[in-house]
């Protein structure tokens, strides 16, 4: 399987599938520190990244943005002093598409441009 940050998010349809619990066991391993929670009904994935101050992690906050403007998927983002929690599903079917494990990872991946 390629590594998850190499790949590119697809458009997705209301019809898209939803990750089984198969795909779960296969991605969730390589998305390490994130939850996988359910809210309202809906799987989602969630982490919070600690910085020293607001500065850097509104620089966070504004790469995690960029990086989902390029994409074309949007995630839940919190900045605060010291921290940004970013939570990511698929809008559209309510629930996790694969895309949301490439985004998780990527996401990840941000912290080495600090």
């Amino acid at each position: 399987m390629a590594k998850l940050v190499e790949e590119r998010c697809v458009a997705c349809r209301r019809d898209s599938p939803i990750v089984t619990e198969n795909d779960i066991e296969q991605l969730y391993p390589l998305i390490p520190g994130w939850a996988l929670n359910r809210v309202n009904g809906v799987r989602k994935l969630s982490k919070v990244f600690e910085f020293p101050d607001f500065r850097r992690a509104m620089a966070f906050t504004n790469r995690v943005g960029a990086l989902a403007e390029e994409e074309g998927h949007h995630p839940v983002i919190v900045t605060e002093w010291g921290r940004a929690s970013v939570t990511w599903w698929t809008h559209k079917i309510q629930d996790l598409h694969r895309n949301d494990f490439i985004m998780a990872a990527k996401t990840d991946a941000l912290l080495n441009l600090q």
